[in-house]
């Protein structure tokens, strides 16, 4: 059965890791996809024919979720390409780590930027279609570190906490409108980033963990097909831990 037939998604940050897992689970389930890159042409392009051939409608557009106009002109780009937006994932986001005493102003401005800022760049540029058609689903991508802490990242646990209250807000204020708004938290998920890592440290991740295994991009993708299919109907303003059991 596909729970997102006929259904549009915008998907941020998608050419690779968690983004791109949920983009081809989406497309799996009939979801026509809009999904985001910021410079890997070559993967966004490879990915956009991989959605096709799902025999759904898939276009990757080349868009800065920090800039509020890149924002903004992608919501009407996908309006009038796509006919509606049904859910928005806002995925995209990066890390610059360091120690509270050696992180920069700059990197911790960017990070906020890149991971906070987008989402609401993002929401309030899909707002008003979803007002319109009167219904829309919300998923914005926290981690555990939003919800728990973590030394050295200061400023991605700021930006990925700051991501829960802005959609518990979210969904507040839109809900009488049929708009859910929800978080997903993922734990420690492998990915190409993490496959660059000393595999005992990877090890010992893993052994930490309550179901003995790192999450994969699918794992995501499958809370998030549950959020913005109508499964879901009576579901806002909630933080999925995804996780393995870590915050347990």
């Amino acid at each position: 059965m596909k729970l997102l037939e006929g259904k549009t998604a915008i998907i941020t940050g998608a050419s690779r890791g968690i983004g791109k897992g949920i983009a081809q689970v989406f497309a799996q389930h009939g979801a026509n996809v809009a999904f985001t890159y910021s410079s890997s042409v070559e993967a966004a392009n490879t990915l956009e024919e991989e959605l096709n051939s799902f025999g759904v409608k898939a276009k990757g557009y080349q868009s800065n979720a920090a800039s509020f106009e890149d924002a903004q002109k992608l919501a009407e780009d996908v309006v009038t390409e796509f006919g509606s937006i049904d859910i928005l994932i806002n995925n995209a986001g990066i890390t610059k780590d360091n120690l509270l005493m050696r992180i920069t102003e700059e990197d911790f401005d960017k990070v906020i930027e890149v991971n906070l800022k987008s989402v609401f760049n993002m929401t309030k540029a899909v707002q008003r279609t979803m007002l319109k058609q009167r219904k829309g689903s919300i998923i914005n991508m926290s981690s555990v570190v939003g919800v728990k802490g973590n030394a050295g990242q200061t400023n991605y646990a700021a930006s990925k906490a700051g991501i829960i209250g802005f959609s518990k807000s979210v969904a507040l204020e839109l809900g009488s409108r049929n708009i859910r708004s929800n978080v997903i938290a993922p734990g420690f998920i492998e990915t190409e980033m993490t496959a660059k890592l000393d595999e005992d440290t990877v090890k010992g991740w893993r052994n930490a963990i309550p179901l003995k295994r790192g999450g994969t991009p699918e794992d995501i993708a499958n809370v998030c097909v549950f959020l913005a299919s109508d499964m879901s109907a009576y579901v806002t303003g909630q933080t999925l831990n995804v996780d393995g059991g870590m915050l347990t």
